[in-house]
């Protein structure tokens, strides 16, 4: 009794807002002393894996620690195998031993394979995960092919990282590679599916598994079906999959009228789910309402703020032999919070203390903490914090996240960032205890740290977030808009990733600021990608942003990106600069990209621009690329293009010396029907070029239209 020796006085600071209700706190603290007992100790492993693990969990990975492992375990057994992989606390170096035992020996069965996917699944290294699956077969010698079980770890874990397509993307893989789905595996992706509220597409995976792979629905199926329909207010549709029940022969259990009456209490129906609840024995025999069924309509009740209700429905439970859970207590703690009824709680905590069933936890607090909050009582809200702790009961996301908004809503931000930073150093958005935190309670905070070049800092906290599975479109767009204004414009593109990969679309600014940015650091390739991705997600940059992303291309020698983000502006009806689209064409001639050139010039013509043909075929001209300045010279006659005769006798002149006399042919041609090969400087010299090489016709073709002035002197007749 000594954890009670605390003062009345001690206390009396902390419960609810008047002097009469302080005596409340006593009852929490007698009973949050209950939790210091001792826990049952955990089941012993064996001494053996405990040492391997410990000396794996200490040292890095190396020869040394093989030589260890091997002294002290030469032929490890299958139960220390698996025993040593549970203790091991970093996936990777799970991995590492995974392979160095199948080394040295030991032969892996299809449940250590299933374990090390299991592992690699819940730590979210899930490329790893997945590649680790399709390895199974190979890393086995062929002896085991991974079954159903495998995908739908895998299947799980995707969904228990909010990355459904994900789950889509492994069930396809599993679908393709000849996998037969279970109804676990249906059940596991609608389960994700419902999550995410994509309805339409949980009603295709059901059709999918009728019609397609004939697998036979049960009792799991349709209360995934019809709790996710009811929580995504489609109480009619999940009311549908309960009838279909019938059809399949499968009896509703307990759980699935729960679900029906939990969907009705969510819509406000608390009498029909009541009437629910009393006919449940009617339609299954020995089918009774349990807690949940109570605790659901006492839900229902409080929502509806009919507190009276809810207390009837209370006592009937009791008076029927069944005992009111932790849930059931605190649902109703918080619906007498919000009608105010404070000295009902008192009343309801005494009776529980009476009967040793309840000791009032995290959820119990949060509850009261959050009714200081809501009342405007902020310091009382913070001492019952305190007291908390005192007590020994632990925080959790939901504590600090009402803490943190209250003191935002007041202005009072250093202490909301002092209770931050004490939730990103303890992880306690990692814990798996407690419910689910939401995004949404932190983005004051995230706003005030990302207004204050503290960004960093919040994103290390939205990503613990997003460990648990749980993130948010305008946090996103709140960090990575933070990262443009602290120069950080990298960090900004990797959130901009995740946040396409988790089917949130960026809006334009975002878009605007990233590539500005990026262009500001040099990062053009970066930029690039960021523009393509603008445009996927139905946002045109504008003009100048196309301009200045080409510029930088140009600039920095990347020719192949120079060529597509010309095509990608084609696409799109981007004016085209001359200036820009010459310098990107002789970039690609001086690659070496002669095709890509030419496709490049081609579509600039063929959608009405034009290029600096003197220019480019200067360029080429200098750089003895004769075929591409004669292919291009035709080109540019073929568009009307007016060409300085000058260069046209450059290149007449050095196809002529490396002897590509058939192109120097074809190229005067064109000049003598184009009616300007009279002021060609060269002709001679190509007369004499097709004389000796056996070309007598072209040679006399040229010879009749060489201008008279430029004739050599005839010889006088000999009489």
């Amino acid at each position: 009794m000594a954890r009670l020796a605390f003062s009345v006085k001690q206390f009396s600071k902390s419960i609810y807002v008047d002097p009469p209700q302080r005596p409340l706190l006593l009852i929490l603290r007698y009973y949050s002393s209950q939790n210091d007992k001792e826990k049952p100790k955990q089941t012993i492993k064996t001494k053996r894996a405990q040492y391997m693990a410990r000396l794996i969990n200490a040292t890095s990975w190396s020869a040394d620690l093989e030589l260890s492992l091997s002294s002290m375990c030469p032929s490890p057994s299958k139960t220390t195998v698996d025993q040593t992989l549970r203790l091991v606390k970093s996936p990777q170096k799970a991995l590492q031993f995974f392979e160095w035992v199948q080394q040295i020996g030991f032969s892996h069965n299809d449940q250590s394979f299933f374990l090390m996917l299991e592992i690699l699944g819940r730590s979210r290294n899930l490329n790893i995960a997945r590649n680790f699956l399709l390895s199974i077969e190979k890393r086995s010698g062929g002896s085991i092919k991974p079954g159903d079980k495998f995908f739908n770890s895998l299947i799980r874990s995707y969904g228990n990282a909010g990355l459904f397509q994900e789950s889509i993307k492994i069930f396809t893989m599993m679908k393709s590679l000849g996998g037969s789905p279970s109804v676990i595996t249906f059940n596991s992706l609608l389960l994700i599916l419902l999550k995410r509220g994509r309805t339409n597409m949980a009603k295709s995976v059901f059709d999918e598994m009728l019609s397609t792979f004939g697998v036979t629905p049960d009792v799991y199926t349709f209360n995934i079906l019809i709790r996710g329909f009811c929580k995504n207010s489609m109480v009619d549709e999940g009311f549908r999959f309960f009838r279909e029940m019938e059809r399949f022969k499968c009896d509703p259990d307990v759980v699935t009228y729960n679900t029906i009456v939990d969907g009705l209490c969510r819509v406000g129906k608390v009498n029909t789910a009541c009437n629910v609840v009393k006919g449940m024995g009617r339609k299954v025999a020995d089918l009774n309402p349990n807690v949940v069924s109570y605790t659901t309509l006492i839900r229902g009740y409080c929502m509806k703020q009919d507190i009276d209700e809810a207390l009837v429905t209370f006592e009937e439970m009791i008076n029927r032999g069944l005992k009111p859970s932790r849930v059931t207590y605190n649902t109703l703690i918080k619906g007498l919070c919000e009608a105010r009824k404070l000295d009902k709680i008192k009343e309801i905590l005494e009776g529980a203390k009476d009967n040793g069933g309840f000791t009032p936890d995290t959820c119990t607090f949060n509850t009261l903490i959050n009714a200081h909050c809501c009342g405007g009582n902020l310091v009382e809200a913070l001492n019952m914090f305190e007291r908390m702790k005192e007590l020994r009961v632990l925080p959790d996301s939901a504590t600090y996240s009402v803490l943190i908004r209250s003191l935002c809503k007041k202005g009072d931000f250093e202490k909301a960032e002092k209770l931050f930073d004490e939730l990103s150093g303890k992880e306690i958005l990692l814990s798996e205890t407690g419910c689910t935190p939401l995004v949404a309670a932190y983005n004051t905070m995230f706003e005030y740290l990302c207004g204050n070049g503290k960004t960093k800092k919040a994103e290390r906290v939205f990503r613990q977030l997003m460990r648990r599975g749980t993130q948010d479109p305008s946090t996103f767009k709140t960090l990575i808009m933070g990262h443009c204004t602290e120069g950080m414009f990298e960090a900004g593109y990797e959130l901009l990733v995740l946040m396409l990969r988790r089917d949130y679309v960026p809006n334009f600014k975002t878009y605007d600021s990233l590539i500005n940015g990026l262009l500001e650091k040099g990062e053009t390739l970066v930029a690039q990608k960021t523009l393509e991705k603008m445009l996927k997600s139905s946002h045109l940059p504008r003009t100048s942003t196309f301009h200045s992303i080409l510029t930088d291309l140009v600039k920095k020698k990347c020719a192949r990106e120079s060529a597509s983000m010309i095509i990608l502006m084609l696409e799109k009806k981007i004016r085209q600069s001359i200036g820009l689209s010459t310098d990107a064409l002789i970039l690609l001639f001086g690659s070496g990209l002669k095709e890509k050139a030419f496709q490049i010039v081609g579509l600039l013509y063929d959608n009405g621009f034009e290029v600096g043909m003197e220019e480019v075929l200067g360029f080429l001209c200098q750089s003895r690329k004769l075929l591409e300045a004669h292919k291009m010279l035709l080109f540019g006659l073929e568009k009307h293009h007016s060409i300085d005769i000058h260069i046209c006798s450059t290149v007449l002149e050095g196809l002529c010396k490396i002897h590509k006399l058939s192109e120097a042919f074809q190229l005067y041609y064109e000049l003598v029907e184009k009616g300007v090969h009279q002021q060609l400087s060269c002709l001679e010299d190509l007369k004499n070029a097709l004389e000796a090489s056996g070309k007598r016709e072209e040679a006399e073709f040229v010879s009749k239209r060489i201008p008279k002035q430029l004739q050599p002197d005839k010889a006088p007749k000999i009489s």
